[in-house]
């Protein structure tokens, strides 16, 4: 038999709450000295044990564990419930992720400010092309909403495509539209040039996009999720310049790498004098 102070160390607690867990009748020792109160615990103790710590770690207060616990709940039913929240840990460990991505990106952009030079932006006609694309409709703008939409979208395009036989014979492109009857929403269009024919009776969409007659354009390296400074820069550079917007800005994607950190994007914003 182990006394507490050596079951403690094998099971990774402390030995107060060993003392706690006996008190409220959560795991009580082999025995009990009746002259020195002493408590001993045998080896096969560290099971319950085990599944105590793993039931409070879902989130169950020690009540509830002493419930579970007292109804036998097998091994196969707490590797289920320790699955489920582990699941629930990393979605969780995700959208902080994300939440910190968006944070920094902010950051980037505040950073930032008035200090792309102008040469960086560069005005141009772009010439009309013919895409195949899926659409998708994302709640707003911002990143953290496009990209659950378009990333998707491309995947199921490729695809799509490859069952049609049709390989794609340049770069994507999106393109974006407000969607109607939805306030922020934006219609997002996930396309890839080719050269094939319109129509076809495809389950996807082949149309002829037309050309920008001129468009502010700017090259963005690195993930679409951190383009916010690039575009609020161009953003800046369209106002400081005479010209106004005209419309979502278009996204070339000229270099997509498995890294996205390594990705080379060219927006395309069209603009009209002010």
């Amino acid at each position: 038999m182990f006394t507490i102070g050596d079951f403690a160390k094998h099971g990774r607690v402390s030995v107060r709450m060993l003392r706690h867990y006996d008190a409220i009748g959560l795991l009580r020792p082999a025995r009990t000295d009746p002259a020195s109160g002493y408590r001993h615990y045998e080896a096969g103790q560290l099971a319950r044990l085990n599944r105590v710590i793993a039931l409070k770690d879902l989130g169950l207060t020690l009540q509830q564990v002493k419930s579970v616990l007292d109804e036998r709940v097998s091994t196969e039913e707490l590797r289920g419930m320790l699955r489920l929240r582990r699941a629930e840990l990393e979605a969780a460990m995700a959208e902080a992720a994300a939440r910190l991505a968006r944070v920094e990106a902010r950051l980037r952009t505040i950073e930032s400010e008035g200090h792309m030079p102008a040469h960086d932006i560069v005005v141009k006609s772009v010439p009309p092309v013919r895409v195949a694309e899926l659409s998708g409709i994302a709640d707003s703008y911002e990143p953290e909403d496009i990209t659950p939409v378009i990333q998707p979208l491309y995947e199921e395009l490729y695809r799509r495509l490859e069952r049609a036989g049709i390989t794609p014979s340049g770069p994507g492109i999106a393109y974006y539209e407000s969607a109607p009857d939805r306030e922020g929403a934006v219609v997002v269009h996930a396309g890839l040039t080719v050269t094939a024919a319109l129509g076809g009776g495809h389950d996807f969409e082949i149309v002829d996009l037309p050309g920008i007659e001129r468009a502010a354009t700017v090259v963005h390296r690195g993930s679409m999720d951190d383009v916010l400074p690039t575009a609020q820069a161009l953003a800046r550079w369209v106002e400081g310049n005479g010209y106004r917007s005209a419309g979502y800005a278009r996204e070339l994607y000229l270099e997509v790498p498995e890294d996205k950190g390594k990705w080379v994007t060219e927006l395309q914003e069209p603009i009209v004098p002010a």
